[in-house]
């Protein structure tokens, strides 16, 4: 057996000729500039976390800014290690910031509250509970009587496709059709804002796609606003109007991304202009040219360990 090995190559879109990500449509400039009237709903001010480590203490994130309007879709991406679910878990009032505050609706956040809708990638249902309980879940921890309760839950699982498996358990369910549960229990006490720490990611690609698209409609059909981690860049692009982009070590603002692909999305865009020429600039971000060049270096000194007409088995 013989290696054939060559060194990777840069994406094709580097090789495109694209418009400027920052360049904006007249309907997406208008789009921005009616988004930007609406009240702010999310504010983060100077935000900072600080873990302590066995080798002392590690900043997690420092000085996070940004603020988020209603019925706004804002996605957060990052390389890893920089920060995103503790981000999230902050505003979930989850963990509690070293330094900095949120504020929603101009209240600072102090712990959890029916507020906030918290949607994980894992599967957090009750699996003794059917859909319908499940949705009622928190419905009734609120004071909620047993008859409005399951009206309400029903609406919500009607809206998410699933009313045809309110008396089913999870353990009956598909990956897709658990997490869309999960967004009709969260969405359920109407909070304010929808976080979702990356709630697509364990699903395989025909199904994530399928939630997108749900997921997509749902938001334009209620009033809500979603801050969504992803780490993937052509599903941050599809959802968001704007992508909030960090660094790693420590989680900073790299930059805040007006998403320049008109909406509504469809899947036809993901090979237009205005899509490539964001994912390009994601990319720039993410894995800046230094980072690129580290990687291609190395792969290229494994490529000249091994001839042509080595042996593979031999060398590894």
């Amino acid at each position: 057996m013989h290696a054939h090995l060559t060194v990777k190559q840069a994406p094709a879109m580097h090789n495109l000729d694209l418009p400027s990500y920052l360049e904006q449509s007249d309907q997406v400039g208008e789009r921005f500039g009616r988004l930007k009237q609406r009240p702010v709903v999310l504010e983060v001010e100077q935000l900072g976390k600080e873990f302590e480590g066995a080798h002392g203490t590690v900043t997690a994130l420092r000085d996070i800014n940004f603020r988020t309007h209603r019925r706004e879709f804002v996605c957060v991406i990052g390389p890893s290690g920089c920060g995103k679910s503790t981000l999230i878990r902050i505003l979930a009032g989850l963990e509690t910031p070293s330094s900095g505050r949120v504020l929603l609706d101009g209240k600072v956040v102090h712990g959890p509250g029916p507020d906030r809708g918290m949607v994980f990638q894992g599967y957090t249902l009750f699996p003794w509970l059917t859909v319908k309980k499940n949705v009622m879940f928190g419905l009734l921890r609120t004071g909620r009587g047993k008859m409005v309760a399951e009206q309400e839950a029903m609406q919500w699982i009607d809206l998410v496709g699933l009313g045809k498996f309110a008396s089913s358990y999870p353990h009956q369910l598909s990956g897709g059709m658990k997490q869309r549960v999960a967004i009709a229990r969260a969405l359920a006490n109407q909070p304010r804002i929808l976080l979702m720490d990356e709630p697509f990611g364990a699903l395989d690609a025909q199904t994530r796609a399928r939630m997108q698209a749900y997921l997509l409609e749902i938001w334009q059909n209620i009033d809500i606003t979603i801050l969504f981690i992803t780490h993937d860049l052509d599903e941050a692009i599809y959802l968001a109007d704007r992508i909030l982009v960090l660094k790693a070590h420590p989680g900073e603002v790299n930059e805040l991304i007006e998403v320049p692909v008109p909406q509504p999305r469809s899947p036809a865009q993901f090979l237009s202009p205005e899509f490539l020429a964001t994912k390009k600039r994601l990319e720039e971000l993410i894995h800046p040219p230094q980072a690129e060049e580290d990687i291609n270096a190395d792969h290229l000194n494994m490529v000249r360990m091994v001839s042509v007409d080595d042996d593979v088995e031999s060398v590894f």
